[in-house]
């Protein structure tokens, strides 16, 4: 029996590794706070602060075949390091597309050039690429060939809380019959994987024991064909108004994330390449990526739990902030 450590796994991807770990037989252990939810059936969560000295003494004196961490904070990778390379198999960094230093290429793959390295222990949002850039280091300097550096983007389905893909679901099927905004801008990219696909590729990787770095990704789109699949999975029957880029950049309307954002549009030439960088490596390793619809309908489901009209929002517009700019463009 595989036995399979997971660093975190009560919160979004790590919940679904844990469960997915489980569910094909592995004995798993999720080393993690608890705060954020609860561990899946038939996987023991070890309670802890990986801050704290003592972080790992419950997990240091066992033997791993897989561990896997999705920390951004170089301190607490260089911990888990120096107390588990030992005991580990095989170790699974999942990191991000972020690390790359240009975005303005499309079709780029794993030798793209790298931001610089964060110096120090703890990243936050703007220093978030660095930050991963640093654990990547970390990680081959002390497991070497024995470690997977697992290059995510986008992921989307069932439990996304950063609104980041949902909110197109989400925000047709609150309309109804009513108009939505969206950007003239179809020949954008959009590249979306589904968070059980990079789950599942995540345990092959560690089980195949792939050393090296790999983007793992969805499948590249354009914007206008997933804004157009959004409208179908919400059942949208109103008018679709199409606004050029730079307009919305007129009224101050942020790309991508944040508050009164668009999802998924970003006009910035210089990021041209950031939702069109290949995955090829990973599928040749085994990466298996369902239609967008599946994911499209999962992140819908999970938009309708959380409530069609919360105003609430870590991405996307208002109601009322599309209604203002609705009436500003008419």
């Amino acid at each position: 029996m595989r036995r399979t450590l997971i660093l975190g796994g009560t919160a979004w991807l790590g919940g679904e590794l844990a469960r997915q770990a489980a569910a094909r037989g592995d004995e798993v252990a999720c080393l993690a706070r608890g705060e954020t939810g609860q561990v899946p059936d038939g996987v023991r969560l070890i309670r802890a602060n990986r801050d704290a000295p003592d972080a790992y003494a419950d997990v240091a004196d066992s033997d791993w075949d897989v561990v896997v961490d999705v920390s951004r904070q170089p301190g607490q990778v260089r911990s888990a390091v120096e107390a588990l390379a030992d005991r580990a198999r095989h170790w699974v960094f999942v990191s991000s597309c972020s690390v790359y230093a240009d975005h303005s290429v499309v079709g780029a793959d794993e030798s793209a050039a790298l931001l610089p390295a964060l110096t120090g222990d703890h990243a936050d949002v703007e220093t978030y690429g660095e930050g991963k850039v640093a654990c990547e280091e970390i990680c081959v300097a002390g497991l070497g060939d024995r470690v997977t550096l697992a290059r995510s983007g986008l992921i989307g389905g069932w439990g996304d809380g950063s609104d980041r893909f949902g909110y197109w679901p989400g925000r047709f099927a609150l309309a109804a019959d009513q108009p939505v905004l969206v950007p003239d801008a179809d020949d954008m990219a959009s590249q979306i994987i589904h968070v059980g696909d990079l789950a599942a590729w995540l345990l092959l990787a560690g089980e195949e024991r792939l050393g090296g770095a790999y983007n793992v990704l969805g499948p590249t789109e354009r914007l206008g064909d997933t804004l157009r699949l959004a409208r179908d999975v919400g059942g949208h029957t109103g008018d679709v108004v199409r606004v050029p880029s730079s307009w919305l950049e007129e009224q101050g309307v942020g790309p991508y994330m944040g508050e009164r954002s668009v999802p998924l549009w970003i006009p910035d030439p210089d990021w041209v390449g950031f939702s069109e960088r290949t995955a090829a490596k990973a599928v040749a390793a085994g990466l298996v990526r369902r239609p967008t619809e599946e994911t499209m309908r999962d992140a819908l489901a999970y938009e309708r739990e959380l409530g069609l009209d919360r105003t609430q929002r870590r991405a996307g517009l208002t109601p009322q902030q599309e209604r203002e700019l609705l009436a500003a463009w008419a």
